[in-house]
């Protein structure tokens, strides 16, 4: 999809252009928008309140190359599950060891983010929803793919992947294992998502808390949830 909106002011820009793209999905009892911690959050934020979904979180860990972290050999999902990108593990021959070393750690990551955003809240029911996973943006595609495989093991009704940008060829191989692939802009240059967003701060576990609270605490009373964690306003 085109719609030369690059670059996005910010996340929240970005998830008001991705929720209009979502119409289709407005106001569906069925529907639950997860978010990808913690840059996909203030997207989901928006694109669950344009259509009046809930929203809660699925929390993947990218397994980075050492020494080049920004470069994913896989990921890793909340219920043991991990996906392996074999052409980035073969071409570096990286070692089982080290997969396994830094799987570990970003295990130990996945389990304290859990309880950090989630506490005490149980993991939403899936089965037979539609759910659309929301992040700020898609690189090499090894964490939406382990959310897709994790997603699967619960059998949603549909699986629908939702991303202001993500690079031609990540969005063609998503295509073949979500059920529908929604992407604002596909750059051929592509190096890094913050490259399309005029500001892209890091943003905190408490910016995340806050916003998840600020959400459930408006859905839970019937008023719209409408937060602003990562905006420029």
């Amino acid at each position: 999809m085109k719609t030369n909106l690059l670059p996005f002011r910010d996340r929240v820009a970005a998830g008001q252009a991705l929720s209009t793209a979502l119409d289709a999905y407005r106001a569906r009892e069925d529907v639950i928008v997860l978010a990808l911690p913690r840059g996909g959050v203030p997207v989901a934020a928006e694109v669950a309140a344009k259509l009046g979904a809930d929203l809660d979180l699925m929390i993947v860990r990218k397994l980075g190359v050492l020494g080049h972290s920004e470069l994913a050999m896989g990921a890793i999902a909340s219920g043991g599950i991990r996906v392996l990108n074999p052409h980035v593990i073969s071409s570096l021959g990286i070692k089982d060891v080290a997969i396994e070393e830094v799987a570990s750690r970003e295990q130990r990551e996945l389990e304290r983010r859990e309880h950090a955003y989630r506490g005490a809240r149980p993991r939403p029911v899936i089965e037979g929803r539609c759910v659309i996973l929301v992040d700020d943006g898609i690189a090499t595609g090894a964490t939406m793919r382990a959310a897709i495989e994790a997603l699967r093991r619960q059998s949603p009704a549909k699986i629908v992947v939702a991303v202001p940008v993500a690079p031609p060829d990540t969005v063609i191989r998503l295509r073949a294992e979500a059920d529908e692939v929604i992407c604002l802009e596909t750059p051929e240059l592509f190096m890094a998502i913050g490259q399309f967003y005029i500001e892209f701060p890091q943003l905190s576990d408490e910016a995340v808390r806050e916003q998840l609270a600020k959400t459930w605490a408006a859905t839970a009373d019937g008023s719209p949830a409408h937060g602003r964690v990562g905006s420029s306003a």
